[in-house]
């Protein structure tokens, strides 16, 4: 039988202002003491990490919030919407969840500064009557199957205590060819958040995606089922070959009418615009090759 998980809490670090730099940032947001002893469970004979460990960055009011999960996934189209939101709104990091399901590895920023490997929760508070924003990132998604559960039940664990009851995951459809009307596929734990979702053009297919939604994405509404938590997955057609940044603006699109927030497009547009141009230039190569092969076939025909 496999050995329960193990979930550590590690105090809030003391932030004074909001610095503006990712290394100041960094720098105030790290202990006086450069140790990973807060990484550790303390009394722990063996020494070792948790399985996993949730950092209490800072505290943010947030009212009604709901949670948006944008981790890695087909064509990153939830990672990217999840991103946009970050830069565009402002946002405090106010949770980071490292686990030993993540890659052993650090991040190194431009001035040469690296971080362990982590998700990490930002608190945003839109403006107007929309709710609060709790938006769920990061560079990986866990390693094995039961890492999977452990994990997305810790994200939920962190919702909850934010008191989100609502949750967005992100994710993509791959098509296997190039999308020119990008749609929107929906799933919900409950019928009644269908009606919704509908009127901002999202369809509902059935058995759509093959196979299931897999990963974060599946299980947050699979374990917030069953917590209470409604729970809602946007998923955008994209070719899966890709970075897809207009499948991404699809999905945000549709996000910004469910909830009632409003965001500037223009940075996610001018990151689409550069991968129309990446995809001309491989759509040229390939018209190509095909001109080159059927020029072999004659020649060897003639010959």
């Amino acid at each position: 039988m496999t050995a329960p998980s193990t979930v550590s809490v590690i105090p809030a670090r003391t932030v004074a202002g909001r610095p503006k730099t990712a290394h100041q940032r960094r720098s105030a947001l790290r202990t006086p003491t450069v140790s990973t002893d807060g990484l550790l469970s303390g009394a722990n004979a063996n020494n070792s990490m948790d399985d996993i460990d949730i950092e209490h960055v800072a505290e943010r009011s947030l009212s009604d919030p709901v949670l948006i999960e944008g981790l890695p996934g087909v064509g990153h189209i939830g990672k990217l919407v999840a991103e946009h939101l970050v830069e565009e709104f402002d946002s405090e990091c106010v949770r980071r969840v490292y686990a030993d399901e993540f890659p052993p590895q650090v991040t190194v920023d431009d001035e040469g500064v690296t971080e362990l490997t982590a998700a990490e929760f930002h608190g945003i508070q839109t403006p107007g009557d929309s709710p609060d924003l709790l938006v769920l990132t990061g560079d990986h998604q866990a390693s094995t199957n039961a890492g999977h559960y452990k994990l997305t039940s810790a994200f939920l664990d962190v919702a909850e205590s934010f008191g989100v009851d609502h949750a967005y995951a992100l994710g993509g459809v791959p098509t296997g060819e190039l999308v020119e009307e990008y749609t929107v596929l929906g799933a919900v734990t409950n019928a009644d958040l269908k009606e919704t979702l509908e009127a901002a053009d999202v369809e509902f297919r059935a058995d759509e995606p093959a196979g299931g939604i897999v990963g974060v994405s599946g299980l947050l509404l699979g374990l917030g089922e069953r917590r209470g938590v409604n729970a809602t997955c946007l998923m955008g057609e994209t070719s899966g070959y890709l970075v897809d940044p207009k499948s991404a603006q699809a999905v945000l699109e549709v996000l910004q009418e469910v909830i009632g927030f409003e965001v500037d497009f223009s940075s996610l547009e001018d990151r689409a615009e550069e991968m129309e141009e990446v995809v001309g230039k491989i759509q040229e190569m390939q018209s190509q090759q095909q001109q080159q092969v059927m020029g072999d076939d004659d020649l060897r025909y003639i010959g």
